[in-house]
Order: structure tokens, then C-alpha cells, then sequence
């Protein structure tokens, strides 16, 4: 291997990466353009939460003095200094990006208009508007006044308030006013102005009403800029043995509002003296992460823009597909009990997990439902189906996951009104999260108690089941439903281990038996036998097993792979990875899947997983890989991949650079997730066919 060739990519800089394919979504113009808009909204959501936890995670280890390189790949120092310059190039990107878009949108007649910008009946809208729902949401803080500066909260849009008198700097007044962006809406839609339809943005409707605001006041002008504070979000967990788990999450999750500050944007256009100001208030003048951005923060509130202009703006909607073994099936289990049953979202639907759900809750000879639950839809049908089952006296058993990144005050909420219904809560195991996927009802069939489980890849969530490519798997195999009985039992009763034969669990064996899976096929391709190994996952960072597949690679065996976000490997270097490809497919929807195809001398091994190839999942979490028996479901699976490897529209090639570039080559056009749909689609056909 070349010496110039680091064997990982840092964890960091890949992940900014992968928010690069995301920016390519929104400058691609082949995209619909009011999707273009949404994609700069989750590329502005997903930067937040990567300062908010990784960097937060970083200025740590560098205030604690960490200087391993072991831990992220060169110094905490470094990676610092590098993901500040990382960030600012995307910065200047995305203002590009965004200019663009809001170019091509007046093209179309619809116009972003500021305050200095409207007609007479846009500006008699807008003093009502402003009367009625804004004015009173606003707190104005005149800053000179008070001895501190106010706490900003996490991640939230301030206007400083420059009350400017050009001849007395003394009498000049800077004020701070909080965006009410989590009360009203961020996006105001105007009177139409001639033919064009206008929206506006409620920082600007507060500009609009500065003079008002401010009246009171002696000044020759008045400007407003954003400011935004992140701060960092891990949870510290208090470790006193006298208070409940529960109340320990509560307790930090107050602290996480008084993060530490790891980024804070500002816009460029501000006033050096009200910046300086600010910054010394603050006590970051400093501070490293200092990042110059434009007018408008918070731009992931573009996911939520208006919905406006014709149907071409957006991406043609497509309806779930039936379910070619569910459709002429009343009854859910009766399915099941027929055969294993594989679901694909979002291309198929969630509903057929609620159905079932349902059904369990009233049939009068299930007795148990047992679920673990990571993250839950706002308003879940999940939660009421089980609330139902507890009404219909069936015993009911949630494992809730209350360290859920950032879904920690939904799932406490959550937990109480299970409680509250007579649901029996599990916590979890100490020192360890659940998300693994798992529903387990119990069922008396003549003297028997027969065990029906699902075991996904994603959440059992139907607002991310619509958005997030997954896969379930519905059986009554009694290996199986043996296993996951047993995984139950250890939520239960911890000191209980046991040895599954046919489950892969986390963090109890999932790195062995995987490892040994890679192993058989360095093997089989010493021996000259046919060796591969093809996989998809969201993430690929931990070093044991990106060594691993490098001396697969080293060995003969083919790795094709599938990486949606961070990959530290390093994929087609000679001497090391020779043998290895990378692609990353970013499209309409998040791919979320996990699946792993072993060769295993041609009679291949198939497992669908909630776990990521990361530390995190395979030694610090209970995750679950299910292996597929079903020979038809294999054929799907197989398919399903052969479709994913020949994507030429939205697949990247992940390479040591980083740089993104599209797959292209001469086959027939292949986009993915357009062709999983169709792929799914000719299913139904035939069958009616057959």
C-alpha cells in the first residue's frame, strides 16, 4: 500500500461527506425544485445535529486534553481544525445552492420576498399579521441594561437589534428578540402580487415590525441580524443508586439545555462593533467555531416550506404497494402462519405492522404482545394498538429505549401513558441501549402457545416508515420465535445469557459470528472456491471489521458494499482493498436498511439487522441480525441488492478523496429506489398472472 494512503477515513470528515451527497440532491437540477429546497432543509437539520453531538463530542476529548489518535483517527485537535474548514466550503456551497434555487423558483413566479420588498396590500397584510400573531410572541431584551447576557437556547434563531443613533454611539441601543419559530409558522404565504405568489419568512416579518417594536425610541436606523447558538448534546447519565433510570433521563435532559457552545453563526453582514459586543457578552470571543453565514439560519425549517406551484415541483407520489402474500389475507397471523412474510417500505405499507397489531389486540387467544420501541411517531398508532391489546386483558411488555437520541422527552411521554394503561415497562439493560427491532405475540393454538415475531431493520414508526427505505421480516419459524422469547427474557431478567443458534445478537456474539462469517470466506478464496461478500448498511466505521474485510480483500474475496454515511474504509487501494467497492445511494428516500449476503460456497447466508457496523452498535447495544431462511424470500433480497449495485443515477463512489463523483457507465439507466418500486410491482403482476 502506497504510504500517501491512510488506511481509515476519519469518522468526522466522512460523515460531512455524506451531508455533501446531500447538498448534490438539492443543486441536482434533474431533482423536482421545491424538493431541491427540502433537501438544503435536512442538509441545514443534519449540520445541527452533527455539531450538536459529534463536535460536542470532540471539544470534549480536547478540553479533557485527549491527544490519541486512536480514538478518531489523527488528533481531536486536527479533526477540529479540519471539520471548521470542511464546513465553511459547504457553507459557501449551500449559499450558492440556495441562491440558485430561489433563482429558478422567481423564474416560476414565485417569488422569497424580504420586508423592503412588498406592495401596499402585502404591506396591509403584513401590519395585521404582525398585530395579531407576532407582536405578541416578542420579548425584546434591551442588552445594555442588564448586567447579562440572555441564555440562549440550543439551536434557535435571535435577532440582535441594532438601534442606531449615527451621531451619539452612546445613545445607541442593541436589542435581542427570539424568532418564535416553534409557536408560528417560518413561512408566511402573502396576497399574490400581480401574477407572482409570494412567501415570506418570519424573521423578515419581524423586521417588518421593528419601527413598531421600537417606537418609543429616538434613532436614525435600525437593523436586525441572526444569530445562532449550538450547544452540545450528549446526555451525561447521573450515576447516584438511589433515583430510577427514568428519573436520571429527566434530570439530564434539563442539562442538555445548558450545553457547552460548540458552534455559533452569525451573519456576515452584522456590524463588527454589535458582533464584538455580542461575543465578549458571551464570553466565546475565542472560541473556535466561529461560522459566518448569510441572512437566514435554521434552514432546515425548508423542509416545511409551503406547499406551492404545480405538481412538477415535487416528486411524483407514489402509493404503497400491496403486499403480494397479504392482499387476499383477512387475517395477519393467518398470513403469517402460511409463510414468512418480507416487507419493503416505503414501498410497500407500514399499515400491514398496525394490522397486525391491531388484530393481536383483539383476538381472544393471544395473550402477549412484547415490543421494543426506539423511536415513535408523534401521534403512534403503534402505541394505541398496544394500549387496545392492554384494554382486550392481553399482557403487554415495551422495552422503551429512553436514551434515544433527541426522542428522549417523547419516549418518558410515551412510557407514562403506557404505564398509565397498564403496560409493563422495561428500561432497558444498564449500560446498554436497545434498538434492536422486535415484536413477539403469543398465541394459544389448540394446546400449544405458538410465537408470531417481526424483526426489522428501522423503527416501528409509520411517519419514518414512509420516508425511510427498511425491511421487516414476519415469522412464526420456531427456531426464531424461540430466540427472540429468549432475548425477551434477558430484558427481563439480565444475569441470563444465553447461546443463540440462529438469532445474531449484539453485543453478545454479533462481532464473532460476523467476523467468522468473513473468515469462511477468506477461507473458501485461499481455496480457490467462490468467495463473497455483499452488504448494505447505514454506517461502516469500526476498525476490527474494516480490517477484516481488508484481509478478505487481500484474500480474493469480493466485498461489494453499500454505505449510506460514514465509511472509514478505504475501498480499491492496492495491497489493501483492491477487492472492495463502495457506493452510496442518497435519493428521495433515506436508505435505512441493513443486510448482509455471505457466499458460504454458494449455498449463501442472508441476515436482515438493526445494527450498523460501528462500535456503538456491536458492543454497546442489544441489536438483533435475523438470519432468512425462506428460499423465495433469499431470490427477493438478492434481487433487491442486484438493483441497489446497479444503480447509475444516485449512486456515489466512495473513495479515499471524498469527492462524491456519480457512477456512470454504459448499462441501461438504473435509479433504485424508482426500480425496487417496479421490481415489487411486476411481483403483483405475475402472481395475478400466475
Amino acid at each position: 500500500m502506497s504510504n500517501e494512503v491512510n488506511e481509515y477515513v476519519n469518522r468526522e470528515i466522512s460523515w460531512l461527506s455524506f451531508n455533501a451527497r446531500v447538498l448534490q440532491e438539492a443543486k441536482d437540477p434533474g431533482v423536482p425544485l421545491l424538493e431541491r429546497l427540502k433537501f438544503l432543509g435536512i442538509f441545514s437539520s443534519n449540520l445541527d445535529e452533527f455539531f450538536s453531538v459529534r463536535v460536542g463530542t470532540l471539544q470534549r476529548m480536547i478540553d479533557a486534553g485527549v491527544k490519541s489518535k486512536a480514538m478518531v483517527g489523527v488528533s481531536p485537535k486536527k479533526i477540529m481544525k479540519d471539520v471548521h474548514s470542511t464546513v465553511l466550503d459547504l457553507r459557501d456551497e449551500f449559499d450558492k445552492v440556495f441562491t440558485g434555487v430561489t433563482k429558478e423558483l422567481e423564474n416560476h413566479n414565485i417569488f422569497i420576498v424580504d420586508e423592503t420588498q412588498l406592495d401596499d396590500n402585502q404591506k396591509a397584510f403584513l401590519k395585521v399579521y404582525f398585530q395579531e400573531k407576532v407582536r405578541p410572541r416578542l420579548i425584546p431584551v434591551m442588552l445594555k441594561d442588564i448586567p447579562d447576557f440572555p441564555y440562549l437556547r440550543n439551536q434557535v434563531i435571535y435577532l440582535v437589534i441594532d438601534v442606531r443613533k449615527k451621531w451619539d454611539p452612546q445613545g445607541s441601543k442593541f436589542a435581542l428578540i427570539e424568532v418564535p419559530a416553534d409557536v408560528l409558522p417560518r413561512f408566511v404565504n402573502l396576497p399574490d402580487s400581480e401574477e407572482r405568489k409570494c412567501v415570506i419568512m418570519l424573521d423578515d416579518i419581524i423586521r417588518f415590525g421593528l419601527d413598531d417594536i421600537f417606537s418609543t425610541f429616538d434613532y436614525d436606523s435600525i437593523g436586525a441580524y441572526t444569530i445562532k447558538l449550538t450547544r452540545d448534546a450528549e446526555l451525561d447519565i447521573d450515576d447516584d443508586v438511589t433515583k430510577s433510570f427514568f428519573e436520571k433521563v429527566s434530570e439530564s435532559l434539563e442539562e442538555r439545555k445548558k450545553g457547552q457552545p460548540v458552534r455559533f453563526v452569525y451573519d456576515r453582514e452584522i456590524p463588527y462593533y454589535l458582533l464584538d459586543f455580542t461575543l465578549k457578552r458571551l464570553d466565546i470571543e475565542n472560541f473556535e467555531n466561529l461560522v459566518p453565514g448569510g441572512k437566514y439560519h435554521n434552514a432546515k425549517d425548508f423542509m416545511g416550506f409551503p406547499e406551492i406551484g404545480p405538481e412538477s415541483f415535487y416528486y411524483e407520489k407514489k402509493h404503497p404497494l400491496p403486499h403480494k402474500d397479504l392482499r387476499s389475507h383477512k387475517s395477519m397471523l393467518a398470513a403469517i402462519r402460511e409463510k414468512d412474510i418480507l416487507l419493503h417500505y416505503p414501498y410497500q405499507s407500514f399499515d400491514y405492522f398496525i394490522d397486525l397489531l391491531r388484530e393481536a389486540a383483539i383476538d381472544p387467544n393471544v395473550t402477549s404482545i412484547k415490543v421494543t420501541l426506539y423511536r415513535v411517531a408523534r401521534n403512534s398508532n403503534v402505541i394505541n394498538a398496544l394500549i387496545n391489546a392492554i384494554k382486550n386483558g392481553k399482557t403487554v411488555t415495551v422495552v422503551i429505549e429512553l436514551q434515544a437520541r433527541f426522542d428522549e422527552e417523547s419516549n418518558i411521554y410515551w412510557t407514562q401513558k403506557l404505564e398509565d394503561a397498564g403496560a409493563r415497562i422495561i428500561d432497558g439493560v444498564p449500560g446498554l441501549k436497545v434498538h434492536s427491532k422486535l415484536c413477539h405475540i403469543s398465541r394459544k393454538e389448540g394446546k400449544d402457545t405458538v410465537h408470531y415475531s417481526c424483526i426489522g431493520t428501522g423503527n416501528f414508526n409509520e411517519s419514518t416508515a414512509s420516508i425511510y427505505c427498511d425491511h421487516m421480516l414476519m415469522t412464526r419459524n420456531k427456531d426464531i420465535t424461540y430466540e427472540v422469547e429468549k432475548i425477551f427474557d434477558f430484558f427481563d431478567h439480565n444475569y441470563k445469557v444465553y447461546d443463540y443458534e440462529h438469532l445474531v445478537v449484539a453485543p453478545l456474539q454479533m462481532r464473532n459470528k460476523f467476523t467468522k462469517l468473513i473468515d469462511n470466506e477468506i477461507n473458501n478464496a485461499k481455496e480457490g472456491k467462490p468467495a463473497y461478500i455483499h452488504a448494505k448498511m447505514n454506517s461502516l466505521v469500526d476498525s476490527e471489521m474494516i480490517d477484516k474485510l481488508y484481509e478478505a480483500s487481500e484474500a480474493g474475496v469480493k466485498v461489494k458494499l453499500v454505505v449510506r454515511g460514514i465509511c472509514s474504509l478505504v475501498p480499491g487501494v492496492e495491497g489493501l482493498s483492491e477487492n472492495i467497492d463502495v457506493i452510496s445511494i442518497v435519493d428521495k428516500y433515506l436508505e435505512h436498511s441493513r443486510i448482509f449476503i455471505f457466499c458460504n460456497e454458494g449455498n449463501e447466508k442472508y441476515f436482515i439487522s438493526s445494527a450498523d457496523w460501528m462500535v456503538r452498535n456491536l458492543d454497546r447495544r442489544v441489536e438483533v441480525a435475523t438470519p432468512i431462511y425462506d428460499v423465495a424470500l433469499k431470490t427477493e433480497l438478492r434481487e433487491y441488492m442486484d438493483i441497489q449495485f446497479a444503480d447509475n443515477t444516485k449512486a456515489r463512489i466512495i473513495n479515499e478523496t471524498q469527492d462524491n463523483k456519480y457512477v456512470k457507465n454504459d448499462c441501461k439507466i438504473c435509479r433504485a429506489q424508482e426500480d425496487t418500486y417496479v421490481f415489487l410491482e411486476k411481483q403483483l403482476q405475475n402472481e395475478v398472472t400466475e
